[in-house]
């Protein structure tokens, strides 16, 4: 693959596009490695020195990050690639959770429809325990399912993480595990085979129970990993109602259409616990999660989610790489008419870093190469990742910016077949 042309300057931009490049298939060419290495070293250096300038500059000035200081009882702000911690609060603290704690639930389900354990179109009958203690008659968040339904796990999922229906939960727990006691016990186990330490379930709910207790960090761990290992189930945190017969119900998260990136998660209430909240928001490739909880009124939850959520990203600048169609590099053709195509991106490329993470940040193109001609215009065929520390913090699709045709002829393929055994794709 070859390199942009050229650092033209330290413009930042130039700087990205200077970046090395990086091909997943085992025939690389060694003179154009040499080539891209040597390239990468001074990006690298005009990088560490033009954001030296800067801290010094501010440092000088006497700069120093806004503090915060949040009006929850127990709060955590982590971004969810890293798990890097930018604001913690009684973070290890045991509290109730309250419906925060169906995130376990959920991933339980989760995991086993990954498995091939569990379908959506499985069905569920609710109990009447589970319509006595978490349907209408309980006064709790309900789904208002009636004794003997016969109700579709996909339905039930929707009802508990749109409205954080008790009902569903429950028949949810009952059909996996018998009894939701001992379904609770399945979340705990796999709590602690995640790596969470310190929580424990007593029901599928999160309703009050002394034994049913996790911390603000643990919440945020338990958020990172739905957001990471399950994204499209994760999508369903962003819809903005449920219906159930003459039941027409709208998604408590006071975040959701109202703050931009917002995209889930999970709110919580009783009595002992107050009011909490899991948030999660994407801006430029930055994904936060934050955890708030021992509020005192849905009022205080929303405007203090805004406000942590917002002294999160203000941590950050938006560094804009590429424009809608702008080219990021070519990608080697073999058997075709020409031997190089253009990759470009199809909407901006932009990501939210700070300016430490700037300093030790580079990026790469991965592709499986070379791309075997007929190449069709569009097609996705490579990302750009950008990593901070060996730890990547965001991708990009890259496309063909053309068609390129196969090349009819034999002696033109076995050329190519010569070139790509000596120099690489």
């Amino acid at each position: 693959m070859r390199m942009i042309d050229g650092l033209q300057g330290l413009s930042l931009k130039r700087m990205w596009q200077a970046f090395r490049v990086h091909r997943c298939d085992k025939h690389r060419g060694l003179a154009a490695r040499s080539g891209l290495r040597m390239m990468l070293v001074r990006v690298l250096m005009a990088l560490v020195l033009s954001f030296s300038v800067t801290a010094t500059a501010d440092a000088q000035e006497g700069k120093k990050p806004p503090a915060f200081e949040s009006r929850a009882k127990y709060a955590i702000l982590i971004d969810s690639r890293s798990g890097k911690v930018f604001y913690e609060k009684d973070a290890d603290a045991l509290m109730p959770p309250a419906s925060m704690s169906k995130i376990m639930t959920m991933l339980v389900v989760f995991e086993k429809l990954k498995k091939g354990e569990l379908s959506e179109n499985d069905i569920f009958e609710v109990s009447v325990n589970a319509w006595r203690k978490g349907g209408a008659p309980s006064g709790s968040s309900t789904m208002f399912a009636k004794p003997g339904e016969r109700i579709p796990l996909g339905t039930l999922m929707r009802a508990v993480i749109v409205v954080s229906a008790n009902d569903a939960a429950i028949a949810i727990a009952e059909g996996i595990s018998g009894t939701e006691e001992a379904f609770a016990r399945l979340m705990t186990q796999r709590a602690r085979a995640l790596g969470l330490k310190r929580s424990t379930f007593a029901n599928a709910t999160g309703l009050p129970d002394p034994n049913h207790r996790m911390t603000a960090r643990e919440l945020a761990q338990l958020a990172r990993y739905l957001i990471e290992v399950f994204p499209d189930y994760y999508k369903l945190y962003s819809i903005r109602e449920f219906t159930w017969g003459k039941h027409k119900q709208y998604n408590r998260n006071p975040l959701l259409g109202k703050y931009p990136g917002a995209d889930g998660v999970k709110t919580g209430y009783t009595s002992e616990a107050s009011y909490g909240l899991v948030a999660s928001a994407e801006r430029d490739g930055r994904r936060l999660i934050a955890v708030i909880a021992g509020l005192k009124s849905k009022r205080e939850r929303a405007e203090e989610a805004r406000r942590i959520m917002d002294w999160g990203f203000r941590q950050f600048r938006t560094v804009h790489l590429y424009q809608p169609g702008e080219v990021v590099t070519q990608a080697r053709v073999w058997g075709g008419k020409e031997d190089w195509v253009d990759l470009v991106t199809h909407d901006e490329v932009k990501i939210r870093l700070s300016d430490a993470e700037r300093r030790n940040a580079d990026a790469d193109v991965i592709y499986r190469g070379p791309l075997m001609a007929p190449v069709a215009a569009g097609r996705e065929v490579a990302k750009l990742r950008i990593r901070v520390e060996g730890k990547t913090v965001a991708t990009f699709p890259l496309y063909t910016a053309r068609a390129i045709e196969a090349d009819p002829d034999m002696w033109g393929r076995a050329a190519d077949t010569i070139k790509t055994w000596i120099f690489g794709g």
